[in-house]
C-alpha cells in the first residue's frame, strides 16, 4: 500500500492491473468455478462493502449536513431516476456497439460501465488525489478483478479491455482531485468518505442481496456535502 501511495494514481494502476489479471484468469478458468463458490465470493465482498463503508462513514464531522445530503441528494437522484438512466444508457451502449453474435464489444462495454460508474470510484480517486491515500482503490481493484474473472468466462476477451477506460477515467479523477486539493479542508473529505461510506454499504447489501439499494439515485449526495462543508 505504501508503495502505491508514492506512485501517481498508484491506486487505478492497481485496479486496472487487477482486472487485466482477473480476466486473463476468467478466460482460462472461469468457467471451472462452480456457481455456489461464485455466490460465496461475492457475499464475501458484500461482508467487506458493509465493513468498509461502515469504517468510511464513522469518519464524518458534521453529522447533520451528511444527514441532509444523503437525504436531499437521494430525493434529486430519485426525482431525476439517475439509477435507471444509468442502467439505460448501458443498455443503449450495449445495443448500439454490439456486432452480431460476437461478444467481444458486449464485454468491454458491460465492463466498463460496471467498473467506472459508482460512487467508490470517484471516492477512491479523490482519496488517492488528495490524501495519496489509494486504500479505497485497492479494494476496488480486488472487487473488480474478481467481477473481470467471472465477466471474462462468459463475455470473453472484451472484458480485459475495459481496463484502459477505468484507467482513464480514475486516473483523470485523480489528477483533478490533487490540483484542487487546496480547496478540499480535512473537515470536507472527512464528511465526503463519511457520506461515500453510507452509499458502499449500500454496495455491500446489494452483493449480499439482502435487499436492493439504488446506489445510482444518492449520487447527487456527493456534490451536496461538498457544498454543505465548505459553508461549516
Amino acid at each position: 500500500m505504501e508503495f502505491l501511495s508514492g506512485i501517481p494514481a498508484g491506486g487505478t494502476l492497481f485496479n486496472a492491473l487487477a482486472i487485466l489479471l482477473g480476466g486473463a484468469v476468467g478466460l482460462f478458468a472461469g468457467r471451472l468455478v462452480p456457481e455456489r463458490v461464485q455466490r460465496s465470493i461475492f457475499q464475501c465482498l458484500g461482508l467487506f462493502c458493509l465493513y468498509l463503508g461502515a469504517d468510511m462513514a464513522l469518519r464524518m464531522q458534521h453529522v447533520l449536513a451528511v444527514l441532509l445530503s444523503f437525504i436531499l441528494g437521494t430525493a434529486a437522484g430519485e426525482l431525476m431516476n439517475l439509477d435507471s438512466r444509468l442502467n439505460a444508457l448501458s443498455d443503449r451502449l450495449k445495443a448500439r456497439l454490439r456486432i452480431g453474435s460476437e461478444t467481444y464489444t458486449e464485454g468491454l462495454v458491460t465492463a466498463a460501465l460496471l467498473f467506472c460508474i459508482g460512487s467508490m470510484s470517484i471516492l477512491g480517486a479523490i482519496e488517492d488525489g488528495v490524501r495519496s491515500n489509494p486504500g479505497l482503490l485497492v479494494t476496488k481493484g480486488v472487487m473488480d478483478g474478481t467481477a473481470a474473472l467471472f465477466l471474462a468466462a462468459s463475455l470473453g476477451v472484451g472484458v480485459l479491455f475495459s481496463a484502459l477506460p477505468v484507467l482513464l477515467y480514475q486516473g483523470a479523477l485523480t489528477f483533478a482531485a490533487g490540483w484542487a486539493q487546496a480547496l478540499i479542508t480535512p473537515a470536507m473529505l472527512a464528511d465526503l468518505s463519511g457520506l461515500g461510506g453510507l452509499m458502499i454499504m449500500g454496495i455491500g447489501l446489494n452483493l449480499l442481496r439482502i435487499t436492493e439499494v439504488r446506489t445510482g439515485n444518492m449520487l447527487p449526495g456527493l456534490i451536496l456535502i461538498v457544498l454543505l462543508a465548505a459553508l461549516l
